[in-house]
């Protein structure tokens, strides 16, 4: 499965490859990126790990996760995307896949990620995923917020590992 390229007025969308794996470590070893996700920075074998996680989603189910770069400078800005856990929560996700985002703290607090969400949740209803869900720690009232604008709701609390989470659910 070919990784389409989105483009928006400011940001390129990407597939991976393993070229990214410094970069990507930038932004998954950045302590305020993973504080309301994992709890902790990822190390350079958990990155990689996720680099080959987002090719298998690609591979397997039709969708992913994309790199996000300005569209000038071609920096990493950082990752969004849509996949399928098959997390094991007291409460079922149930079929729809999950929608994420992780930006730079540079980054943060721009709409960049709103512009990069709302280019993925549109091709992704395009594809016929029009639902979808997200998994937020109740903390971080920004990426609440942000899923609210994108027409996420709040319908259930789960603990995933250590954290507590909210789940949000769109379409």
């Amino acid at each position: 499965m070919d990784v389409p390229r989105l483009e928006t007025d400011r940001l390129v969308l990407r597939a991976h490859s393993p070229d990214d794996l410094h970069e990507c470590l930038r932004l998954w070893s950045n302590e305020n990126v993973t504080k309301y996700i994992t709890g902790r920075p990822s190390t350079s074998e958990e990155v990689w790990g996720r680099i080959l996680r987002y090719a298998g989603h690609w591979q397997l189910l039709g969708y992913g996760y994309f790199l996000v770069e300005d569209k000038f400078s071609q920096a990493l800005v950082g990752e969004v995307g849509i996949a399928h856990y098959h997390r094991d929560v007291l409460t079922s996700f149930g079929e729809p896949p999950e929608a994420g985002w992780a930006l730079l703290p540079r980054y943060q607090g721009l709409g960049l990620a709103r512009e990069a969400l709302t280019a993925v949740l549109s091709w992704a209803e395009k594809k016929g995923l029009r639902k979808t869900t997200c998994r937020i720690d109740p903390r971080n009232l920004a990426s609440i917020k942000l899923a609210k604008r994108l027409g996420y709701e709040k319908y259930d609390k789960v603990t995933v590992g250590d954290l507590q989470s909210v789940l949000l659910q769109r379409g």
